[in-house]
């Protein structure tokens, strides 16, 4: 009678999870480099774009530049409407008064700024959880 021998495991590699919850976190740190991109139209953009840069490259060398980098439609949709929140009282001249001070401000339309937020947020997320299939 002949001793059994076992056959060799296969290796087990660890695998990263490929699920969207699983990729959720760098799903976010897109949103932090397209919101961050963004700025680069404000004075905050000599800081941020730079940053905003490196941390893409090291996104991108570590390998998480797949379904996540819809992350950066969503950044750039959060700093639409972020504007069409600060301008919400617009459009126009809005006068305003206290006991002590008054005067004038002029503001945008918030509209198109809060669709086009709307629209990027939404196909950025969308267009995330729609590769998640």
């Amino acid at each position: 009678m002949t001793a059994h021998v076992p056959a060799p495991e296969a290796e087990l590699l660890p695998v990263a999870p490929r699920g969207a919850r699983a990729q959720l976190p760098w799903f976010f740190a897109w949103v932090a480099v397209g919101v961050g991109l963004a700025l680069a139209v404000s004075v905050l953009g000599i800081f941020a774009v730079p940053l905003s840069l490196l941390v893409a490259a090291l996104l991108i060398v570590s390998h998480h530049a797949d379904r996540s980098a819809f992350g950066v439609l969503a950044g750039v949709g959060l700093l639409s409407l972020y504007v069409a929140f600060v301008q919400r009282h617009g459009p126009g001249t809005v006068y305003w008064h206290t006991a002590t001070s008054s005067g004038s401000e002029q503001y945008l339309d918030p509209r198109p700024w809060l669709v086009a937020g709307i629209l990027l947020v939404a196909a950025g997320f969308g267009a995330f959880f729609r590769r998640s299939r």
